[in-house]
């Protein structure tokens, strides 16, 4: 229902209540009509007349200082009482009112148009049911309170006993006071997050200010659980409300390591700068004498950028454990550079600017506590990268990129890499076709350009000589020419032309040293340039085939894809003069080099090529009649094999070694579950006692095979998990912040990794993760007596992480990773964590990686209490 103006003429009905006016109709009749009251009356005013219907009317409406600049409105599901002399209105029985973003329901609701005062009180119940008390809202703020006292025009109010909520903040304060729209005051308040009627812990405490979407303040508090008070307490609380950014002190966590002492870790500051800026800053300082630091500014301009730069340095002072060295601590300093920057595509179209830096010392790594995502993290990549599209005609790209081992602490940099590209275009095609376009029009003609610099130097013995001594250049022109015929029938002929040419700074030649019985290499600087060219045709097709079964199989098909590929190519002896024979061990064995292997940008083969390029793909997948999808008469594909096949070519021209080595792959994904991908190299040639190949083909001779098996990897992984207990669809324990960098996402990535405790899913029993990899190649190395052999190197690993619940509050987890190669566990973590409603104990242990280590945390799960936590940590190194 509405109230209009108390005001208006004598035949009216409450629809909206707006105010009292100063001329008042004289009350002939109420009479209520089910929920709803209606009022006629006569009114003598000289302002009112009457027309020819005898309804009377009103000239202007005019209302009275007193009035509200907002309507009013109501239901009441039992009645409403107007009182015209105290200019009183009565709402009873489940009573609702709202104005503006107020709302407020009780079982009866009194309006004093006089004095603009709103009273809300509830049922004389005994019981403990609240829905019979009144209920204030107000934004994000909701109150349930005995009575209610609120002045419309002030916004100020009155409650006892009241239950207020904002956000995750509940308080329940014997008085409540609300002065202005956004400040409340609080008497004898108890405050929680927990959202329980009997809250599992909670802070008491006198005096308690709060204001909206802002921060509230306590002062001394102490804590009680379970309604059992704690004998200690704190002096004062500062709790923020708001979602925005805000100043603030980040609390430290207490750790205990065996190698660097007590120590508090992430003390640090958060400061805002401006609505697109802020920084924050955090140590850590340990009792042996190490310490570290990080500073974090961040910046976002919608629409435009955003980006982070993070810079850690570490001064490390470790306790030795070794005691066969004399030094009583391991001191060292290492730092890291992180900067991730992204420009929005519509700030400027048809350019990108994109970094992605991550530069540091070597060991930074490893010294980092609790985390062996980081700890076994050996390479580090960078890259800065420009790019912009020239009307679509052509694009230009330039990158800078990085990477460093740690393990063998070489640094790689390219400064830059350009490249530049046109677009395919054809010369001779009419600007305004007609007719059937001619075969020589289809000739298409594109360019690409790749200018590349690199730098390279170990990091434990930098010098600037020596990064001038190992500076290269090169740079690739590339001029394809391309042909599209009409198809021929299912098959289709693609012919190209293709012009390449390289550019060097230099070239690499190796003499036999006779003397001292070794491999000497020299360089010879300058402008070096070569050149390629190569004809082909080639010719695709797609055979497929289908297989049957009966209507009532549970098969109903097998389908099978075939797509062979078969090219010719030519390619003249245009760099055999590049190309020498050397010794290159004691037993005489002869290697052809080229002067610009191991030169950027890498060197031609050697000879003629003029021979068939083969290849076969395969794709198998089946039809089967599906119990629970109903769709497509209940038939649904089941993918057997996503791709198999092989690859090869053969050399005509070749007087040996013309057959090249077979490249096999093959990847699937069976059940839905367990994804496999698998790739090899065939070598159809025999090898001598050193590993050396010879003219010979493998299935010649006594012992006929295949192939040689010259190197290769298989990778499988899965995931299982129950059903959730709800048969909803889990969402993701992490928090999304689509604002977060990716390198800031990342590294939140990292910490729940890290810390999988406080991120467990208790509505999914159980989940399981596996992942196998193994790898294998053939490599040329020398031995202790000079000699050049092929030795074969072989890895693999398995990866795991799951947990299960052990009951519906307890859930035990872990993760690990095992080297078959060393035969061990590498590292390995494990977790035991309590559900607790409103708060959360978690067990975290490490005993098996580069740090041990052990904590218990129990902290309460609401964002505003994050830092509130009783933490218990120790850490241990596991070097010798």
């Amino acid at each position: 229902m509405n109230l209009n103006a108390f005001n208006t003429p004598p035949k009216f009905f409450f629809n909206s209540l707006t105010a009292f006016s100063d001329t008042i109709p004289t009350i002939d009749t109420t009479q209520q009509l089910g929920d709803t009251v209606v009022v006629r009356g006569k009114n003598n005013s000289s302002r009112n007349s009457k027309d020819s219907s005898g309804i009377a009317k009103t000239d202007t409406l005019q209302l009275s200082k007193d009035s509200l600049d907002a309507p009013v409105h109501y239901a009441a599901a039992d009645s409403g009482v107007l009182l015209i002399p105290s200019k009183q209105f009565i709402l009873y029985g489940k009573a609702d009112a709202k104005y503006k973003d107020i709302e407020l329901q009780a079982a009866i609701i009194n309006y004093n148009q006089q004095s603009q005062l709103v009273r809300a009180y509830g049922l004389n119940d005994t019981s403990t049911n609240l829905d019979t008390k009144p209920k204030l809202t107000q934004g994000d703020s909701k109150s349930i309170s005995d009575s209610i006292l609120f002045d419309l025009k002030t916004m100020k109010g009155r409650t006892t006993n009241s239950f207020f909520n904002e956000g995750e903040l509940f308080v329940h304060a014997d008085v409540l006071k609300k002065e202005g729209k956004d400040i409340f005051y609080g008497y004898r308040g108890r405050f929680t997050t927990c959202n329980l009627d009997t809250p599992h812990f909670a802070f008491r405490t006198r005096k308690l200010k709060m204001i909206s979407n802002k921060i509230a303040v306590s002062g001394p508090a102490s804590p009680e659980f379970e309604g059992v008070p704690i004998p200690i307490g704190i002096p004062f609380g500062i709790y923020p409300l708001s979602t925005g950014r805000h100043s603030g002190i980040l609390p430290p966590q207490f750790i205990v390591s065996q190698d660097f002492g007590l120590g508090l870790e992430n003390l640090g500051y958060y400061k805002v700068l401006n609505d697109n800026f802020d920084v924050t800053t955090r140590a850590n300082i340990y009792s042996y004498g190490g310490y570290s630091f990080t500073i974090n500014p961040k910046y976002y301009v919608r629409y435009h950028y955003q980006g982070a730069l993070n810079f850690s340095f570490q001064s490390i002072k470790a306790l030795n454990q070794n005691y066969l060295t004399p030094q009583e601590y391991n001191i060292s300093k290492s730092f890291m550079l992180n900067w991730t920057h992204t420009r929005d595509n519509k700030a400027r179209p048809g350019t990108t600017f994109s970094a992605n830096v991550n530069f540091g010392s070597t060991k930074f790594n490893q010294y980092v506590l609790n985390n062996p995502f980081v700890n076994f993290n050996n390479q580090l990549n960078s890259s800065i990268s420009y790019s912009k599209d020239f009307g679509g005609k052509s694009n230009l790209s330039v990158n800078l990129n990085h990477n460093q081992n740690s393990n063998t602490g070489l640094v790689n940099l390219n400064l830059p890499t350009v490249s530049y590209n046109v677009n395919t275009f054809y010369p001779f095609q009419k600007k305004e076709q007609v007719g059937e376009p001619k075969w020589w029009e289809s000739i298409g003609i594109g360019y690409t350009g790749n200018f590349t610099n690199q730098l390279s130097f170990y990091d434990s013995a930098f010098s600037f000589k020596r990064l001038l001594d190992t500076a290269q250049y090169g740079f690739i022109h590339n001029i394809p020419i391309s042909l599209t015929l009409p198809q021929l029938g299912p098959v289709t002929l693609s012919p190209s032309v293709s012009y390449q040419e390289r550019w060097y700074g230099q070239k690499i030649f190796r003499n036999w040293d006779s003397i001292n019985y070794r491999l000497d290499t020299s360089i010879r600087k300058g402008f070096f340039a070569a050149r390629q060219m190569t004809y082909g045709i080639s010719a695709s097709t797609r055979i497929f085939g289908t297989y049957q079964f009966k209507h009532s199989s549970g098969i109903q098909a097998i389908r099978h894809e075939i797509r062979p590929t078969i090219a010719l190519n030519y390619s003249p002896n245009m760099n055999g003069k590049f190309y020498y024979s050397m010794k290159v061990d004691t037993f005489g064995h002869v290697l052809r080099f080229s002067q610009f292997d191991g030169v950027l940008p890498g060197a031609f083969p050697e000879g003629a090529f003029g021979g068939i390029s083969f290849g076969v793909d395969n794709l198998l997948e089946m039809k089967v009649k599906s119990k629970t999808d109903t769709s497509n008469n209940g038939i649904k594909k089941v993918k057997i094999l996503d791709g198999f096949g092989f690859n090869s070519s053969y050399n005509l021209l070749a007087d040996s070694f013309a057959l090249a080595p077979f490249n096999i792959y093959a990847r699937s994904t069976l059940f839905d579950k367990i994804n496999i991908t698998a790739s090899a190299i065939l070598d159809p040639y025999q090898v001598d006692q050193f590993g050396f190949r010879k003219n010979v083909f493998t299935w010649s001779g006594n012992h006929p095979t295949l192939g040689r098996l010259t190197g290769g990897n298989i990778a499988i992984s899965t995931q299982f998990k129950s059903k959730s207990k709800d048969g909803k669809d889990s969402k993701s324990q992490i928090p999304v912040d689509p604002f977060m960098t990716p390198e800031e996402q990342q590294m939140q990535l990292q910490y729940v990794r890290s810390n999988p405790a406080e991120y467990t899913d208790f509505n999914i029993p159980w989940t399981l993760s596996l992942s196998y990899s193994l790898n294998f190649s053939k490599q040329l190395q020398v031995d202790s007596l000079s000699r050049y052999q092929f030795n074969t190197l072989i890895s693999s690993n398995v990866n795991f992480q799951g947990d299960f619940s052990l009951t519906t509050k307890w859930k035990v987890g872990g993760t690990g990773y095992f080297d078959f190669n060393a035969g061990k566990l590498q590292q390995l973590s494990m977790f035991l964590t309590r559900e607790m409603h409103c708060w959360q104990m978690s067990i975290n242990v490490t005993p098996i990686g580069l740090w041990r280590s052990f904590s218990i945390t129990l902290n309460p799960k609401s964002g505003i209490l994050r830092d509130l936590r009783i933490n218990r940590s120790r850490t241990f190194s596991n070097y010798n």
